[in-house]
């Protein structure tokens, strides 16, 4: 399988964070994998954010600005975080893992570096 983040690298605070991960080699829906989230910033290190699988998890602290979604006829998942501020800063990863929610993925995408700053 492969993966591979897109988006804007560039966000103003306020703004909503829209990134996709394209899956090459591997079906998303109906797989039994679980497909995530996961960013690296300055202050919080690597940090599962949320993922997909039979249903949608988010983690408690993303919960209020995260929507997580799939688009099954291009075999793409997305992210959408709103209300960005500088510490969201970081690179935005996505994954998948045989072994449930967390940073344990065993294939990842090689990801994205996104900046938020006016």
């Amino acid at each position: 399988v492969q993966l591979l983040e897109s988006g804007p690298g560039l966000v103003k605070p306020s703004q909503t964070l829209s990134l996709s991960c394209t899956v090459s080699d591997g079906a998303i829906v109906g797989s039994y994998y679980s497909w995530s989230w996961i960013r690296h910033t300055v202050g919080k290190g690597l940090e599962w954010m949320g993922g997909l699988s039979f249903s949608v998890f988010y983690s408690p602290a993303l919960n209020s600005r995260l929507v997580i979604f799939t688009n099954a006829s291009n075999n793409q998942f997305h992210l959408e975080l709103t209300s960005m501020v500088p510490e969201d800063t970081g690179v935005y990863y996505c994954c998948r893992s045989a072994k449930g929610w967390g940073v344990n993925c065993g294939s990842w995408g090689q990801g994205i570096q996104v900046t938020v700053s006016s």
